[in-house]
């Protein structure tokens, strides 16, 4: 039975199995009633999950919810269990080269086989649930791969063992998943780090990651993590959605995407900026999709995100240093190891530190056409958040030189923001024009505009042009993008 997976000192006769308490009341005698405690009705010990309770609820609701609960708590007590038999039956190196059917059927005989010398009967459905889950244990992550194969969900968020949240359609809502205890989550976050070569303990409590279908993880664990684990997964899109994708579900207009079009194609040196979860990355693999096919496109990110769809691409992602505090290579050595690579464009994920140095002399010294992302709640913040990277840098320079090299280097400013409704809309498109003095000039070319919102919550809203011509007109014109005069007209 169950020996193709078997470790090879785990041969007949059988190992003697752990005790443990049956999830029903089903005993050779009957167990003695539990003595009520002081003050409080009798509470059924977890050595008889399943039992009827001393109190009947009062709602046929209130009895179905009851129900569900014990019903969900016995399965986590066996799965439990069940997962520490696999752990000591299954040779765990030789799953390397299982397939998954019959590995499924073997996680299946052997919580069957120990399910009957529990003396416990699983309906089918709880059979199959139960199954599906050790399944999860020993080859996924868990509670979190239902989550995680699920196309609707965006972000999952976990604090702490029993609380779960998931993102769908921007709004957050509380699932009934859970962890069975802390231990149970931290091992499941040390399976994804190991896996990656990290490690997460008290004297390292965070740590980046990135799941092995390129979903961003992050965690944070005790004692930083005052009341349990905390972990957020950003989930990886499989299908990148195009302009096209962006523009019906209303994320920015058909002229604001010839705009942007031409603005890429005439290599122009463009920043998307925006708060968490505002869709700059998104936004930013949107905008590659109009960098033509000839060119050399290397990209910069601490956890690689973008989906380029070029022939000739290089990708480079940062590393963190190793145990000894060695070995780490950050975003400002990649950049600064692209400049020698030949590039056409550069693309920096996301720009937060001392690297926005070289990401402005890339961008004034003839590599244009770059682009990256900020976090930042306007185009002027934007401006400003990029004057204090640089002072963060320790580079001491005079501000209005600060400022000149940001104009010559910047030419537009994408703005994205999430609405309270959870949508995601490009509410700016910002060109820089120079510098008046000591101040840099800007001028807005599109906004979006909010009229009202709907008894449902929904944002009522409108793109609008703000009727200034763009400052790089006569560029577009020059590299064939012919702009027609009317996407400029504001609607009255």
């Amino acid at each position: 039975m169950f020996s193709r997976f078997k470790k090879p000192d785990a041969a007949d006769p059988k190992p003697a199995l752990r005790p443990v308490a049956p999830p029903t009341a089903a005993a050779a005698a009957p167990a003695p009633k539990p003595a009520a405690p002081a003050g409080g009705s009798s509470v059924p010990p977890k050595a008889m999950l399943g039992a009827r309770p001393a109190a009947v609820p009062a709602t046929p609701e209130a009895a179905a919810a009851d129900k569900e609960k014990k019903r969900k708590e016995r399965l986590m007590e066996l799965k439990v269990e069940l997962h520490k038999r696999l752990l000591e039956n299954l040779n765990l190196a030789a799953l390397e080269h299982a397939s998954e059917a019959s590995l499924r059927t073997e996680i299946a005989e052997i919580a069957s086989e120990a399910l009957s010398e529990m003396s416990v009967a699983l309906n089918k459905d709880d059979r199959a649930t139960l199954n599906q889950e050790l399944y999860d244990e020993v080859m996924g992550l868990g509670p979190l791969e239902p989550l995680l194969k699920d196309e609707s969900v965006s972000d999952i968020l976990v604090n702490g063992p029993q609380r779960i949240f998931v993102e769908r359609g921007g709004k957050l809502t509380l699932t009934d998943i859970t962890f069975k205890d802390e231990r149970h989550l931290l091992r499941i976050i040390d399976k994804i780090v190991s896996a990656v070569g990290r490690r997460v303990d008290e004297s390292n409590p965070y740590c980046d990651a990135r799941l092995a279908d390129g979903s961003r993880f992050n965690c944070m664990v005790p004692p930083v993590a005052v009341d349990g684990s905390l972990v957020s997964i950003r989930k990886f899109k499989k299908e990148k959605l195009g302009v096209a994708d962006l523009v019906r579900f209303g994320a920015f207009t058909e002229e604001m995407a010839a705009y942007l079009q031409a603005a890429v194609s005439t290599r122009l040196n463009i920043i998307v900026s925006g708060g968490t979860g505002s869709g700059k990355t998104t936004t930013l693999n949107a905008l590659s999709s109009f960098i033509d096919n000839t060119e050399r496109v290397l990209t910069i990110e601490d956890t690689a995100e973008l989906q380029l769809q070029q022939v000739h691409v290089g990708r480079m992602e940062s590393r963190p240093p190793n145990v000894e505090g060695k070995g780490a290579v950050t975003q400002r050595d990649c950049l600064r190891n692209a400049l020698r690579m030949r590039p056409d464009r550069i693309i920096v994920g996301e720009t937060r530190g001392e690297e926005v140095i070289d990401m402005l002399q890339a961008m004034n010294t003839g590599h244009d056409g770059s682009m990256t992302t900020i976090h930042a709640n306007s185009a002027r913040d934007g401006i400003s958040r990029l004057e204090n990277m640089v002072a963060m840098a320790g580079i001491e320079m005079p501000i209005k030189a600060v400022r000149s090299q940001i104009a010559s280097a910047v030419n537009l400013i994408v703005q994205a923001s999430r609405l309270q409704d959870g949508s995601r809309r490009m509410v700016s498109i910002t060109e820089i024009t120079g510098m008046e003095g000591e101040v840099i000039s800007m001028q807005e070319i599109f906004r979006y505009e909010r009229l009202g919102v709907e008894p449902s919550g929904k944002i009522i809203g409108r793109f609008n042009a703000t009727g200034v011509r763009s400052h790089y007109s006569e560029r577009f014109r020059q590299w064939g993008y012919d702009l027609p005069a009317s996407i400029y007209e504001p609607i009255i």
